[in-house]
């Protein structure tokens, strides 16, 4: 009878492993020589973590001090985009149906649960582990699991507690799992070569501007003339000029690069916009999906913020945020509720052209 490694961090037991299919190994040979790609498993963890995918990247930082206490362990991950997942998570599961029944018939070593939507905190109660972290479900409410999720908890349910907030939001999760943040960076896989040929003058420095901010938070929408003001500056200074976005942008960044000739090549499934972002120096963006893909990157970025506590963002030395002159009375609204002014319409153009300035000369 063939023997099996069946705590090797390769073996699935429902198709055949990575080391097998590309090298043709056993997990022992035939004079009883175990495999030299066996990895034995000594811990699973499970981090519960489901969107949106700009939250999913800023948590990756979570990783590194993961691998360092516990470098034989199998880290699996349950997410809405396990494609934005790195290739340092062993189990990028979506979340379905299939991946849910799966979990509930496991046993984990630690569970990490950071996500306060009902389903997830759900979860977090019903699969089975020896130490659970972060947030559940008890007796139909949400609440944290022990006291080192109860700052997190409470930030969100008070407004004033989070606009009181000092912390940064890896600081925090970091706090959760019982580690102390040290700058870990965000874990983003690189595009290895680049799917398209962006038609883009790389002699020049490339300043991406990303639009748009989804179709919900309406509140932190720059108004139109001020992105075409900012393309036509930043192209007359010589800059190459990039825009940005997703789907609900598209008619909107159309009309900008016929105002301004700066370049649009469309809007992209994920990896492909990554590998569009990466062809930047420098993005600027507000709270959005391209923020958090900016950073992992390692890009330079100016980013705006009004309606957020902006201690929680950390942008590891790469930019600088721009707020509004007037203050946003409007926190963590999708809609501007103030009937004197909307706080967006006082961010001057000059304002965001001179912190790109500045960052592009450092």
């Amino acid at each position: 009878m063939i023997k099996l490694k069946t705590d090797c961090r390769f073996f699935r037991g429902d198709i055949p492993c990575k080391p097998h299919k590309r090298f043709g190994v056993h997990c022992l040979d035939e004079a009883g020589r175990v495999c030299p790609h066996y990895d034995p498993v000594n811990k699973h963890i499970l981090i519960i973590k489901l969107g949106a995918i700009g939250d999913v990247i800023r948590t990756t930082p979570l990783l590194h001090k993961l691998k360092a206490t516990h470098p034989s362990a199998k880290i699996w991950w349950l997410t809405l985009t396990p494609e934005i997942l790195p290739s340092i998570v062993d189990e990028p599961l979506g979340f379905s149906l299939k991946n849910i029944v799966s979990l509930r018939s496991l046993h984990f070593d630690l569970l990490y649960n950071l996500d306060k939507d009902r389903e997830a905190c759900a979860l977090a109660e019903q699969i089975s582990a020896t130490s659970k972290k972060g947030f559940r479900l008890k007796d139909g409410i949400i609440s944290p699991i022990d006291g080192a999720a109860e700052s997190k908890y409470l930030t969100g349910v008070f407004d004033d507690l989070s606009q009181a907030n000092s912390r940064s939001y890896p600081q925090e999760i970091f706090e959760i799992c019982g580690f102390s943040f040290g700058g870990e960076r965000y874990v983003l896989d690189r595009p290895e070569k680049p799917s398209t040929a962006w038609k883009i003058n790389k002699r020049k420095r490339v300043v991406g501007l990303n639009t748009g901010c989804g179709g919900r938070w309406t509140s932190r929408l720059w108004d139109d003339k001020n992105w075409i003001s900012l393309a036509r500056t930043l192209r007359k200074k010589g800059y190459e000029v990039v825009l940005l976005g997703g789907e609900q942008e598209h008619s909107k960044n159309q009309k900008l690069a016929r105002a301004t000739k700066a370049k649009y090549f469309g809007h992209f499934p994920l990896q492909q916009f990554i590998e569009l972002v990466d062809q930047c120096d420098l993005v600027v963006t507000g709270v959005t999906m391209a923020m958090h893909i900016t950073i992992g990157l390692g890009k330079k970025i100016v980013l705006f913020n009004n309606i957020f506590n902006k201690h929680e963002f950390e942008l590891y030395g790469l930019g600088t945020i721009v707020e509004p002159d007037k203050p946003c009375r409007c926190y963590y609204q999708p809609s501007c509720t103030n009937a004197q002014y909307r706080c967006m319409e006082h961010m001057p153009v000059k304002s965001v052209v001179d912190a790109c300035e500045r960052l592009l000369r450092s």
